[in-house]
């Protein structure tokens, strides 16, 4: 298979942990024999800094050419600490979101029972907790109607009926590979854009008649994810309240720095990590590329090459097994290791 990639390293620690995904890319792709090319863009703080535009457009036009684009953090504290910043760096995530058409966040929690101990969470609640949050990632408030003024201000939650049921298809195909569970997360009993989700939702279900459907609002659902995370298996729920309880979920692992994501729609589908840019860590080498390498993996599974997917997984466990972690999650009086020396262990294990 000839593979081309977008790569968009982003701010902060993105290039470092970047470079150990592509790495993964380029030896899986040596070992099964597919051709990868890849083009580097800008976006984020450092396109911002370069031309002025968080995604300009010649990355889109980059991502657009490409069969994927790998993608990995924006974000710099210079524009977290001034609110009348009128550029910022997130804006080019949404603006690629947008752009690309990708109205689909599929971000796995998938727990480690090597890791375990790291999570706040009881041992006995966490171990084998495996679900999927389905975030609708166009609409919403992030993309409504908006004012910002001095005294007032505004985000417009819009949804439409076509919106919703593309989303609510998303979610009940991965059930349907899984363990045939959907729960739909809205805030029906407050909001008349999540009394739309949930008629849709209703509707929707009867298609799906081999899926079992629950319905929970948004605050309990983010309690039964700490009291319960084994009762869910696909969870699909709104833009706002999916970036919110997806990054709760990230935290049942134990770490941000394990967890993957893929967002796909109607153009060229995003393959990330689901952590900030957290530039306190740029240029210590002490950055966990895990999320970035699993991201790798669900980009050949997107593409159905399974084994490929499989043996990234499995190497990315044998070094959790092996102690060969960064130090956020390493045991202790285990032996120091860093992005670099996590991503070439990684390397040299598929390289087998």
């Amino acid at each position: 298979m000839k593979l081309h990639l977008a790569v968009l390293p982003g701010d902060g620690i993105g290039p470092e942990i970047m470079e150990q995904g592509l790495a993964v890319c380029q030896a899986v792709c040596d070992k099964f024999g597919h051709e990868l090319t890849y083009k580097y863009a800008i976006c984020g703080a450092d396109a911002i800094d370069k031309v002025g535009d968080p995604f300009p457009e010649e990355t889109f036009q980059t991502c657009m050419e490409a069969d994927a684009v790998l993608f990995a953090s924006v974000g710099d504290p210079k524009f977290d600490n001034n609110p009348n910043a009128k550029v910022r760096p997130e804006q080019g995530l949404l603006a690629m979101r947008k752009r690309l058409g990708l109205y689909a966040n599929v971000r796995p929690v998938e727990t480690f029972d090597c890791l375990v101990h790291k999570s706040p969470l009881k041992d006995e609640l966490v171990r084998g907790a495996d679900f999927i949050c389905i975030r609708e990632l166009t609409g919403g408030m992030y993309f409504g109607e908006k004012l910002e003024g001095t005294d007032v201000a505004f985000d417009t939650n819009k949804y439409t009926r076509p919106e919703v049921e593309r989303i609510l298809h998303v979610a009940y195909q991965y059930a349907l590979q899984r363990k045939k569970h959907v729960t739909v997360v809205d805030k029906a009993n407050v909001l008349a854009s999540s009394r739309l989700w949930r008629a849709v939702a209703q509707e929707v279900a009867k298609e799906y008649p081999e899926v079992t459907t629950d319905y929970m609002y948004v605050d309990n659902a983010a309690m039964r994810m700490i009291q319960e995370p084994k009762f869910f298996d696909v969870m699909v729920t709104e833009n706002t309240f999916g970036d919110i309880l997806t990054d709760e979920g990230s935290c049942i692992t134990g770490s941000m720095g394990l967890l993957p994501s893929a967002s796909t729609g109607e153009h060229t589908p995003v393959f990330e990590p689901i952590h900030g840019s957290w530039p306190q860590a740029k240029g210590l080498n002490i950055a966990n590329p895990l999320a970035q390498i699993l991201s790798v993996a669900m980009l050949f599974e997107y593409f159905n090459l399974k084994e490929e997917g499989k043996l990234i997984r499995e190497a990315v466990n044998a070094s959790l097994d092996q102690n060969v972690r960064t130090p956020e999650i390493q045991v202790e009086g285990g032996a120091k290791y860093g992005t670099k020396e996590v991503g070439q262990w990684i390397v040299d294990y598929i390289k087998k």
